[in-house]
Parts: C-alpha cells; sequence; structure tokens
C-alpha cells in the first residue's frame, strides 16, 4: 500500500484511479466518461489490427476489407466491433455533453476540461468521417467528395485547397492514402486530449447533480465508483454484442457494400447516422459558405456556454425554465436528425430551417434570458426577504 502512494507512476495512478475524493451523490449520468474511455480503447486496438491488413489504394480498398471480413481469423469480429463501437463513442459523448448541459458541468471552475471536450468532439467527428472514406462503398466515396468540397466554399483559395486536400482532381490514391494516414495517427491525438481533459478535471473534481459544492461528502473513487462504472460498462458491452453478433449492419448503410463508382451517384448522399444533425444544418442555409460556417459554428457555440449561461444557479436541478429548455433542445436534435436523413425537398428543407434557427436561437437567446429571468426574480425575492426582516426587527 505504501509503494501504491510513493512510487512516481503507480502513486499518479493511485491519485486518479483510487484516493481521488469524488462527491457522494454522483448518479450514472456521471459514468459516460469510464464508457467513453472504455470506447477509445477498444477504437485503437480494433483499429491498429485492422491496419494491419488494409490496403490504401482505390483498387484494392474495397477488396482488402473484404478479405478482412472473409480471410482474416476473426477479421469479421474486429471489423464489426470497430464499426458499431464507433456508433456508441458517439452515443456516450452527446449523452456526456447533454449531462454537462443539463447539470452546468461548463461553469467555473470547469472552464477548462468543457473547452477542452468540446475540441474532443471536434476532432472525434473528423476522425469518424475519415475513417468513414476509408471501406471505399458508395457511400464513402460521394461523402468524401462533398464533404471535401466544401473547402471550396472559402473564398479565393477554396478550390486550390480541395485540390491540395484530394491530392489530385477527385478523390484518388493519394487522397485516401492521406486519410488512412490522419485516421491512424489522430485517435491517438484524441487520447492526448483525454488525458488533458482528465488533468484538468482532476484538479477540482466532478461537478454534481445538485449544484453545489461536494467538498463536505465526498468518497474515494474505489472501490465506490468503480464498481458502479463497471456496472454500466458490462452493460455496454452486452448491447454491443447484440449488435455485433446479430444486427452488426444497422447503424451502417447498405450503399456502402457497392464498391465504389465515381460514374455514378447514389440516389441519396448522407452521412453516418451520427453526423447527420450538423449535415441538416449545413444544408439548411443555401449559402454555400454560410451553410458551412453555420455547420462549425454549431459545434464551437458550446464553448461559448460558460459566458452564454447568466444565471448564478449551476445546472437545471431547481430551475424549471432551464429544464424546459433543454428539453426543446433535446427534441430539436433528434428532429435535425431526422432531416438530416431525408431528401432536400420540401417539407424537410422548411423544418430543418426553422430547427437550424431554434438550435442556435436556444444559445444566443433563450439560455441567456432565462438567467435574466432567474437572476431578477431571485433579485424580486430577497428584496421582499430583507424587507419583511426589518419590518420585524423594527
Amino acid at each position: 500500500m505504501r509503494l501504491l502512494k510513493t512510487h512516481p507512476i503507480l502513486g499518479l495512478a493511485n491519485s486518479y484511479l483510487v484516493d481521488s475524493p469524488q462527491p457522494a451523490n454522483l448518479s450514472y449520468m456521471w459514468n459516460f466518461g469510464s464508457l467513453l474511455g472504455a470506447c477509445l480503447i477498444i477504437q485503437i486496438l480494433t483499429g491498429v489490427f485492422l491496419a494491419m491488413h488494409y490496403t490504401p489504394s482505390v483498387d484494392l480498398a474495397f477488396v482488402s476489407v473484404e478479405h478482412i471480413m472473409r480471410d482474416v481469423n476473426y477479421g469479421w469480429l474486429i471489423r464489426y466491433l470497430h464499426a458499431n463501437t464507433a456508433s456508441f463513442f458517439f452515443i456516450f459523448v452527446y449523452l456526456h455533453i447533454a449531462r454537462g448541459l443539463y447539470y452546468g458541468s461548463y461553469k467555473r471552475p470547469r472552464i477548462l476540461p468543457w473547452s477542452i471536450g468540446v475540441i474532443i468532439l471536434v476532432l472525434m467527428m473528423a476522425i469518424a468521417f475519415l475513417g468513414y472514406v476509408l471501406p471505399y462503398g458508395q457511400m464513402s466515396l460521394w461523402g468524401a467528395t462533398v464533404i471535401t468540397n466544401l473547402l471550396s466554399a472559402i473564398p479565393w483559395i477554396g478550390q486550390d485547397f480541395v485540390e491540395f486536400v484530394w491530392g489530385g482532381f477527385s478523390v484518388s490514391n493519394a487522397t485516401l492514402n492521406r486519410f488512412f494516414s490522419l485516421h491512424y495517427l489522430l485517435p491517438f491525438v484524441l487520447a492526448a486530449l483525454v488525458a488533458m481533459h482528465l488533468l484538468t478535471l482532476h484538479e477540482h473534481g466532478s461537478s454534481n447533480p445538485l449544484g453545489l459544492s461536494g467538498n463536505t461528502d465526498r468518497l474515494p473513487f474505489h472501490p465506490y465508483f468503480t464498481f458502479k462504472d463497471l456496472v454500466t460498462i458490462f452493460v455496454f458491452l452486452l448491447a454491443l454484442s447484440a449488435f455485433v453478433f446479430y444486427m452488426p449492419n444497422a447503424l451502417g448503410h447498405s450503399d456502402n457494400y457497392i464498391p465504389a463508382n465515381p460514374m455514378q451517384t447514389p440516389a441519396s448522399i448522407v452521412p453516418e447516422w451520427y453526423l447527420l444533425p450538423f449535415y441538416a444544418i449545413l444544408r439548411s442555409i443555401p449559402n454555400k459558405l454560410l451553410g458551412v460556417i453555420a455547420m462549425f459554428m454549431s459545434l464551437l457555440i458550446l464553448l461559448l456556454m460558460p459566458i452564454l449561461d447568466t444565471s448564478r444557479i449551476r445546472g437545471s436541478q431547481f430551475r424549471p425554465f432551464m429544464r424546459l429548455a433543454f428539453w426543446i433542445l433535446a427534441i430539436d436534435f433528434f428532429i435535425l436528425m431526422f432531416i438530416g436523413s431525408q431528401h432536400v425537398e420540401s417539407p424537410y428543407v422548411e423544418i430543418g430551417q426553422i430547427c437550424t434557427a431554434l438550435y442556435f436561437g436556444w444559445f444566443i437567446v433563450i439560455v441567456p434570458l432565462i438567467g435574466v429571468i432567474e437572476n431578477t426574480l431571485m433579485d424580486i425575492n430577497l428584496n421582499k426577504l430583507l424587507f419583511y426582516i426589518n419590518w420585524y426587527l423594527i
């Protein structure tokens, strides 16, 4: 036990995984961090094994994936684990962010871990897009063509920049090589950012459902929260196994089992389901440059939450207006996800534009306004209370 505390490496692990004091009232909503860590480990391990057999070539990429599926021992298992864990990764990260928004985890003194978390989300989406291109099916090719063409919206240098990314005049071998290299490298950068996220979080500890200081009632991380985390990790592994063994392609697109054909465009070009809300925001604005800016701002606006939330109360536990507003945002997000999967036609275009306006309005108007209203009501009640106390004392 003494070695666990005095050893330079074991002592660091001990301070995070054993002795770290956590608020006693943490609910299961705080388990998404450990689930995301499990997803990252699975993705890196399976990704390394897949890279051993993958060939980044427009002629051989699709065939090499089929080789992994059919000829490599348990290659089908590794590939399906990698593909389905990516979906769970995004489910958990969206729930993790939703928990942060609901309980005010972005407020001081946790602004830095929140900001790093938003950067992690943006990097995750970039990695997911790069990985979606690698099987080089129909949706991979045309998704890559559409998304990289967005760079042409940059004034003056846009088209040159697109050709620089492609390494030619269309998606080609050079593009696939670059995407494969980045898809292999960036998860390790993501792991470094996750370490930074944990370092900054460790400084002040986790928030809690009440939004109050938990310094008066804390428990060591082990055994109380390690076993609590293991419960949800085992449930996740059970759900992941159900998808991998019984419905491995349920979360994918069937067009990606058709070899890429640059001469034939799919009926509908859509990204993976977890990118659909932001794809809907992109499509809802007719101007190409403004659409690209809106898509990126829909993610980066999360960085402004510590400033936009003007309320003196942390979280939504005791704020009925904010609780209602949170569920409005959640419903809006799911509607955008549905709209992103539909063809660009009426009424989906109009619904997407309304939902996009509501999405940005929630951050820019609704959240600050609710904070101002709550603060004003608190001041009025406080003044009334002080008046009655003075009257009573007189």
